[in-house]
């Protein structure tokens, strides 16, 4: 039997960003629709929208564009991996091929901030992808966030929404 891979999006990112938000790999339902954050029961763009006043439920293309207008970068830490469905912890570690961060940050030196949507990002980011980086790259600030995804329900939509903001506050204004 053989095991396909799920391959992640490039990133979403204009030469500019400040910050940039990593994600484990896109779920079965963002890679139908080739859009990030597809599932509509991921509070992403909910979240986005209202920390960013943009329409959350402007078409994709709209969304993106106004997150990159603020500065803010989209990209997963996974280039592809194999991953049965779409939950985080059915990601098989051995399957990982991480994305090219070291190019990436190159491309984008004004990045001061990665903030991980959740812990396997996270997680996955601190052993498959610092350990190759550069010490500039490597030093760039970094903050686990909790989960936008609908698998993570410890914390309300307000509670989430309150630690984002925490993090994110010096780039609302």
């Amino acid at each position: 039997m053989t095991k396909t891979s799920s391959v992640g999006f490039p990133p979403a990112a204009t030469r500019d960003a400040k910050f940039l938000i990593l994600g484990s790999l896109p779920g079965q339902r963002s890679l139908e629709r080739q859009q990030y954050y597809a599932q509509p029961r991921n509070a992403f763009w909910t979240l986005m929208g209202s920390l960013f006043g943009f329409d959350a439920g402007a078409c994709y293309v709209d969304r993106l564009q106004s997150l990159n207008a603020r500065g803010v970068a989209l990209w997963d830490v996974c280039a592809s991996a194999h991953r049965p469905g779409s939950l985080d912890q059915r990601i098989e570690l051995s399957t990982v091929r991480p994305n090219e961060f070291e190019r990436f940050f190159e491309m984008h030196p004004d990045i001061t901030l990665i903030c991980f949507n959740g812990a396997t990002a996270a997680s996955l980011y601190q052993r498959l992808v610092l350990p190759r980086l550069s010490v500039r790259a490597a030093a760039i600030a970094s903050r686990r966030l909790p989960s936008t995804s609908p698998a993570h329900a410890t914390l309300t939509f307000a509670q989430k929404q309150e630690k984002w903001r925490s993090v994110l506050a010096p780039f609302l204004e």
